[in-house]
């Protein structure tokens, strides 16, 4: 087949990747503008950009995707299907109609759970036992249209953002040759998502990493998993910002002394305890604001802390 790509972030470089390297031929790539990025503002491309020029692809950079002059170079280039992960814009009914087989998308999670902008983070922060992608005939509404084959994975107990990320990106490659692969010998069975279970994730802000203690430890300890390596779940200590990299829940006995949510109840040599809503929270790594990351025993002998302070905003 010929195929036009289209993504952005480093999560869909592995599947353009393996196209690359299968018996289709990937005729052109689209990715978002470059843009300035760091303290000097230096222009930086895109990883898929970076990836479709070291294989002398033809890179297209449209500001809107739904411009006519992008999609007059979508057709020149007369692909059989477009293959869309992570791109980062929606796409026109015009360019959805213009291939063969229409356009692809690689999304993930088991849809129609988590359709929108973060399933990764949400199924570690909500628990999730599995997780998975799935490859879906593009419609015009925000992930809505018909599944087409998924894959599926246990998450691990200390599963984080940034782990769940590298395992599913690396999934994406293998599901879209065999969705290819029966797309073309018309076998493949397109099945209608179930709108009733649907669900919506929004892009995840950076305030979301500020943790509520009245919440649960169970529910703080995911969410610091879920929130690494971006944005990260943080508190407050002594005015400053202080990272949680992870932490364990400890069993708590019913007649076992607490404090008030966000009190520390344990500050000794490599044991640092937090007091939540419901259970205690044991720190494991953190890292203090302008700080490098470190274990708990090391935090202790820089950093002292008494039993019965608080963390948390003023």
């Amino acid at each position: 087949m010929r195929i036009v790509f289209m993504g952005t972030p480093d999560f869909s470089v592995p599947t353009l990747e393996t196209l690359i390297s299968s018996r289709h031929e990937v005729v052109g790539v689209v990715t978002q503008p470059d843009k300035p990025k760091g303290r000097g503002n230096a222009i930086q491309m895109s990883p898929v950009k970076e990836c479709a020029l070291k294989h002398e692809i033809p890179v297209y950079q449209p500001v809107r995707a739904r411009e006519e002059s992008f999609v007059e170079q979508m057709r020149a280039l007369n692909p059989d299907v477009m293959v869309v992960i992570a791109f980062g814009q929606i796409l026109s009914q015009e360019l959805l109609d213009l291939p063969k087989f229409g356009c692809v998308n690689i999304h993930a999670s088991l849809l129609p759970k988590y359709r929108g902008a973060s399933p990764i983070q949400w199924a570690v922060i909500n628990g999730d036992e599995e997780t998975g992608i799935t490859t879906m005939q593009m419609a015009a509404g925000m992930d809505t249209g018909d599944i087409l084959e998924t894959a599926v994975i246990k998450l691990d107990k200390k599963e984080t953002g940034g782990s769940l990320f590298d395992r599913l990106s690396l999934m994406g490659g293998d599901l879209i040759l065999s969705t290819l692969d029966k797309l073309e010998a018309g076998t493949i069975q397109a099945v209608p998502q179930d709108d009733a279970q649907a669900t919506y994730v929004k892009k995840i802000p950076k305030s979301m990493g500020e943790i509520d203690w009245t919440m649960s430890a169970v529910a703080i300890e995911r969410l610091v998993r879920g929130l690494n390596p971006w944005p990260s779940a943080y508190t407050h200590w002594n005015g400053k910002m202080l990272k949680i990299w992870e932490a364990e829940v400890l069993p708590q006995s019913a007649d076992a002394k607490k404090g008030e949510p966000a009190d520390v109840l344990e500050a000794d040599h490599d044991t640092l305890t937090i007091q939540t809503g419901d259970g205690v929270l044991k720190i494991c790594s953190l890292q203090l604001e302008g700080k490098k990351r470190m274990d708990v025993a090391s935090f202790l002998r820089g950093y002292p802390v008494e039993v019965g302070s608080r963390v948390g905003k003023e």
